[in-house]
């Protein structure tokens, strides 16, 4: 039986063996290793890691976070993926309705506190809906902001026990571009109205960034927070 301290084992030896490693190569040794234990996170802004983990191992699990406040366009993306890719699409919901969020802690919850937000709208879901799998893949970027810019292509994710594995960690956004066009790859409609990452639909969540900005930027602007909590 495989135990947590030899899958910590492989992520390392992994990280250190496949950093030069293409995508598909990388995916390819997930589905190898890990089989229908491991699955892929969306966010549904696009379906690339989806469509490059449906290539290695077709019917993989490809978990959603349904936090109760996407953009229609983003649930829309959701379903286009599930009725197109050859994929399984999970989706995890909070343990409360946006509702009973706000009758336990007050309405608009992610202007006053966004971190407690997103920590019961979207850690906790995940960190439950991993529970059977030993392996999760991200669409993580370095290029995406400085708070990414050293994430590793496969490493230990010690707070959920898991393998954690980014295989488009070395990607820029022209790759990103570049494979979507070469293969046809679903997008959420928002990111041509301007938004370059989508998260949640209000405004201190989500919005388009400035001229020059980095792509991240429209992410809780203005606040000094940079991640949901998902991966740090």
């Amino acid at each position: 039986m495989t135990t947590a301290t030899d899958y910590e084992a492989i992520a390392v030896a992994a990280g250190r063996d496949l950093e030069e490693a293409s995508a598909q190569d990388v995916l390819r040794w997930a589905a190898d290793t890990f089989g229908k234990r491991f699955c892929v996170t969306s966010s549904m802004e696009d379906a690339v890691v989806a469509h490059l983990a449906s290539t290695a191992l077709p019917g993989v699990d490809v978990v959603f976070l349904d936090t109760g406040y996407h953009f229609p366009e983003t649930i829309g993306t959701r379903d286009a993926v599930a009725a197109t890719m050859p994929v399984n699409v999970i989706t995890l919901t909070p343990k409360l309705t946006v509702a009973e969020q706000d009758a336990q802690y007050g309405p608009h919850l992610h202007d006053r506190d966004p971190d407690l937000c997103c920590s019961l709208r979207k850690v906790e879901p995940l960190n439950r809906g991993l529970g059977g799998y030993d392996a999760w893949a991200t669409g993580l970027r370095r290029d995406e902001s400085p708070s990414r810019a050293h994430t590793p292509v496969v490493a230990w994710d010690p707070k959920r026990r898991k393998v954690k594995i980014a295989p488009i960690a070395r990607w820029t956004q022209d790759d990103v571009d570049a494979y979507v066009q070469a293969n046809g790859v679903l997008l959420n409609p928002l990111l041509w109205e301007g938004y370059t990452s989508i998260g949640c639909s209000p405004l201190s969540c989500t919005a388009k960034p400035g001229e020059g900005e980095q792509g991240r930027a429209g992410r809780w602007a203005g606040s000094g927070k940079t991640e949901c909590g998902i991966h740090l």
